[in-house]
């Protein structure tokens, strides 16, 4: 049988002829390989120890393992089980349900993934960012700052229960464009109407695509791919005028500062100093007039565009035009959801927002600044950014954030003042001092890191200015002596650090100290064509391991193995001989023999 990368490579290089139909696809799932990449691929990942319904992990995989797998999809018999459900919290309150699969079915999966993804990630649109190769909140904001400069009104699009809401049959449909194999369909059906266990009771699937399953991403982007096209389409018939016209008051201020510069001119020898200091200052302030002035009408009512970006189900509209243009905008993506994809836009969510004014999106608020200040530029440049996009941290993001991790208390006066209080955190007392420094620092950074490119990121000094003072008082009370005293002791060269024995030496731990500058991320190197390449997954060395036929172990070679994996290398003491080994190799997976492994389980 072929690589399945040489496969996969195929796959992508025919994705970019956009008449090519698909064939012969489910033989691939009786490749032994393509299964041994999908196993490399999942093994890392902390859901690989996650039992689904049946029980069953990704611990002990082995060909064995992988020929009967193979089997059931040969002969027909493969039937993929109810996902269990379960529940985690959302970030605007509620929960959110998961589907956590079965050992077998997150192989098939992601086999069908992997596949999926070669033939149509080349022709996903430049619009699309959530859960694509490549691409990530950062890359969407990004696109946003650059392309949405001059835009008058966002409409905040948000569909209603996306992921429950996929209708089946619309989504096969469209699948069944491409692809002429029905085994393959038929495969993916089947996963789509797996059901779930909620409680140990089962649950019919009669719409949506399980959040949880490795399908579910790429699905929903492929779903949502039909508004990526459809946003192509109405941009071209919506945008109308070439330009805007002449800004009648910008020629009037222009033509002003050039006649008052021949005036002074001609008579500028003559002049006294007073006089050319005067002079110089007329035409600074006309200058700077003009410049505050937009060269063309801003109220061009010939004049429209619009912009769009996407993020999963989150989208942006940018529009440059009247309200009611906006409101047209908004009816008509609604329409066409309902119409062709049987979803709804969430009436509490979508909304329309007036640029100069603060949408939400990533989590970021997203406006256009109305600054008419002049600013000079590092080439010595005189200039405005009037009509730039404007990334900002909402404020009730980190006051929230601090809130949730229990290290603010936040009250109030009889005049209305607010008073905040850091709090410590009375249950990591039991933990190393230098756990506790490494659970602020990853606070501080994972909320710095992703709020990075806001124009004021500076303003999370405040939220580590919370996080630092509670860390204080967490240490005081872990080693009962007062706040000041706490700082004190563990300052060392003006940095909170503390100590902590490594096998090479004493080493340290400091409080993040990074301090927090705006970053701007380049966008990416979009090219409006069909086809964009990416490099395949190849064999790694789990991959290698796993065909070598060779226990770890014992050392024993040419007979049957299978891997032996474990959550972290934390969770292991050293005292056996497989822990020593797999600590020697810094692996969380040991490939065995059926023997040894049966040992280890036995321990």
């Amino acid at each position: 049988m072929r690589q399945p990368q040489v496969v996969l490579e195929q796959l992508q290089h025919h994705a970019s002829q956009a008449d090519y139909l698909f064939h012969r696809l489910y033989r691939n799932l009786y490749n032994p390989d393509f299964f041994l990449l999908a196993y490399q691929n999942l093994y890392a990942n902390q859901g690989a120890m996650t039992p689904g319904a049946d029980g069953t992990t990704l611990d002990d995989m082995s060909q064995k393992r992988i020929e009967s797998l193979i089997r059931t999809l040969k002969d027909r018999s493969y039937h993929p089980q109810p996902a269990r459900r379960q529940y985690i919290p959302k970030k605007s309150g509620g929960l959110r349900p998961l589907g956590i699969p079965s050992a077998n079915d997150k192989l098939v999966q992601e086999v069908v993934r992997m596949l999926l993804e070669s033939m149509y990630e080349p022709t996903f649109s430049k619009f699309s960012h959530g859960f694509r190769p490549g691409r990530s909140c950062h890359t969407a904001l990004a696109q946003v700052q650059h392309n949405f400069t001059g835009m008058k009104w966002f409409i905040e699009g948000d569909i209603k229960a996306y992921f429950d809401t996929i209708d089946h049959h619309t989504l096969v449909n469209i699948l069944r464009r491409r692809i002429k194999d029905e085994e393959f369909l038929t495969l993916i059906w089947k996963f789509l109407k797996a059901g779930y266990l909620d409680q140990w009771q089962w649950h019919a699937t009669y719409s949506g695509s399980p959040q949880g399953s490795g399908l579910s991403p790429l699905l929903a982007n492929l779903y949502l791919h039909e508004l990526d096209q459809f946003m192509a389409e109405y941009q071209a018939t919506f945008n109308r005028g070439t330009q805007r016209i002449h800004n009648k008051d910008y020629g009037r201020l222009n033509s002003l500062h050039q006649q008052c510069r021949k005036h002074y001119a001609v008579r500028w020898d003559a002049m006294t100093r007073e006089e050319r200091d005067a002079a110089r200052r007329d035409l600074r302030k006309i200058r700077a007039a003009v410049l505050r002035t937009p060269s063309k009408d801003p109220m061009d009512a010939n004049y429209r565009r619009i912009q769009y970006v996407r993020y999963a189900d989150d989208f942006l509209v940018g529009v440059i035009g009247s309200h009611a243009d906006a409101e047209v905008v908004k009816a008509d993506i609604g329409q066409f959801l309902a119409a062709q994809l049987k979803l709804t836009l969430s009436p509490e969510k979508t909304l329309i927002t007036h640029a100069r004014h603060k949408a939400r999106f990533l989590g970021y608020d997203v406006m256009v600044s109305n600054d008419n200040a002049t600013r000079r530029t590092r080439r010595g440049q005189v200039r405005v950014f009037s009509q730039r996009v404007r990334l900002e941290v909402p404020k009730d993001r980190w006051m929230g954030k601090l809130q949730a991790l229990g290290v603010l208390k936040i009250t109030g006066d009889a005049q209305g003042h607010e008073h905040w209080k850091p709090l410590q955190r009375d249950d990591l007392m039991g933990l190393e001092p230098r756990e506790i420094v490494t659970w602020y620092n990853a606070q501080i950074r994972g909320m710095y890191n992703y709020y990075r490119l806001a124009h004021n990121a500076s303003v999370l000094q405040k939220f580590y200015y919370v996080l630092e003072y509670s860390l204080y008082k967490t240490f005081a009370g872990k080693f009962r002596t007062t706040v000041a005293q706490a700082k004190n002791r563990f300052t060392h060269a003006g940095i909170f650090s503390v100590e902590y024995a490594t096998k090479s030496g004493p080493r340290r731990v400091s409080l993040y100290g990074g301090g927090f500058p705006r970053i701007q991320t380049p966008l990416l190197g979009f090219v409006d064509i069909l086809p964009e390449r990416r490099n395949m997954p190849r064999p790694k060395e789990l991959f290698f391991r796993m065909k070598a036929t060779r226990c770890e172990l014992c050392g024993a070679s040419g007979i049957p193995v299978s891997v032996h994996q474990v959550r972290n290398l934390k969770s292991l003491t050293g005292q056996s001989e497989w822990e020593r080994t797999m600590l020697k190799m810094r692996r969380k997976t040991l490939v065995v023999c059926e023997p040894c492994h049966a040992g280890i389980h036995a321990l």
